[in-house]
């Protein structure tokens, strides 16, 4: 398929040629989603919280790759795909974007948004938003999660933004309102629904926080995260906020956790004239830089531990607010 160039003004009818597309694929009783839920890297096994498939209770899933104006994710971790099917007793409709598309994949910030438009089109009101994350905070652990009250944009504030250019009305307002980005009825109600479950990992932590979004592809330095935990970041990562923007210009009602999957190495690194690293053979120096290191590796491994727990939590609270 021919490189798609996203214009503005063509948003809203890319949109929903791409959502008729999957519309006309779905059977009925899929047809009408009312939760849209965002796996982030390594947590694409909450799609594993539909109820199996069977003739009464079917499931549906389609490549991004078979759905016209989708970028492709390239990314370790994300499988690229739109699951339909029906979660929990109250048989709630859901879809599960299994796998994102990044900036920092060469995507521009439009593409990587696009799906969401295309979940306000198949009538999304509630969407969660789950993604992998650098601890900053101290108090926070390896396998946390941590529920955002609250973001930085940095390539927002940079000009990277997905409302950049004329507004499409179709969607929303020209200057949407994001101090109350985080729903707050729907964070209560995350809080309530950890409470509830009785199989969690007992040192795994509930936190709420603010995320700040980064362009990535390259981990931060360490000068970088002390100055993002200055600026009152508790987790950083590569993804998220664009999509939350968006949401939020369509009128969808956020929520949004991250999974704590590595902490961020703060304290300056090593000095070339200190006396332990002129000690130190030169062979050997490689060890000293290496504590701490973030690898995406790292990532996979602590979003499948703690896939359980994210599973459970997300499903109580569908369970939570379904009617």
């Amino acid at each position: 398929m021919a490189e798609i160039t996203f214009r503005t003004e063509t948003i809203f009818s890319l949109a929903t040629q791409s959502a008729n597309h999957i519309l006309a694929l779905l059977p009925e009783v899929l047809k009408h989603p009312q939760v849209g839920i965002i796996c982030g890297s390594g947590l694409g096994g909450l799609a594993e919280s539909l109820q199996p498939n069977s003739e009464t209770t079917p499931q549906f899933e389609i490549s991004y790759t078979k759905i016209p104006n989708f970028a492709h994710s390239t990314v370790l971790g994300h499988a690229g795909k739109f699951v339909f099917g029906l979660m929990g007793t109250k048989r709630t409709p859901v879809v599960m974007m299994v796998g994102r598309v990044h900036y920092f994949e060469g995507h521009s910030i439009e593409k990587v948004t696009f799906p969401t438009r295309v979940m306000k089109i198949l009538g999304i009101q509630t969407v969660i938003v789950t993604n992998a994350a650098g601890g900053l905070n101290p108090e926070f652990s390896v396998g946390d999660i941590m529920i955002l009250n609250d973001h930085i944009n940095l390539p927002g504030l940079s000009g990277v933004h997905p409302l950049r250019g004329a507004n499409e009305e179709d969607f929303g307002t020209r200057f949407p309102p994001l101090s109350d980005a985080y729903d707050l009825q729907l964070r209560k109600t995350m809080h309530l629904s950890y409470k509830k479950l009785d199989t969690v990992t007992p040192t795994r932590k509930l936190h709420e926080g603010v995320y700040v979004f980064v362009s990535g592809p390259t981990f931060e330095t360490r000068a970088e995260c002390r100055m993002l935990r200055g600026m009152g970041a508790d987790v950083v990562g590569m993804s998220t906020v664009p999509e939350i923007v968006v949401a939020r210009h369509c009128g969808i009602r956020v929520v949004a956790m991250s999974l704590v999957t590595n902490c961020a190495v703060m304290e300056a690194g090593p000095r070339g004239d200190s006396i332990e690293v002129q000690k130190t053979r030169d062979e050997d120096l490689h060890t000293l830089m290496e504590i701490g290191i973030a690898n995406h590796e790292e990532v996979l491994e602590a979003g499948n531990e703690a896939a359980r727990d994210m599973q459970n939590l997300v499903k109580q609270f569908v369970h939570d607010i379904s009617v």
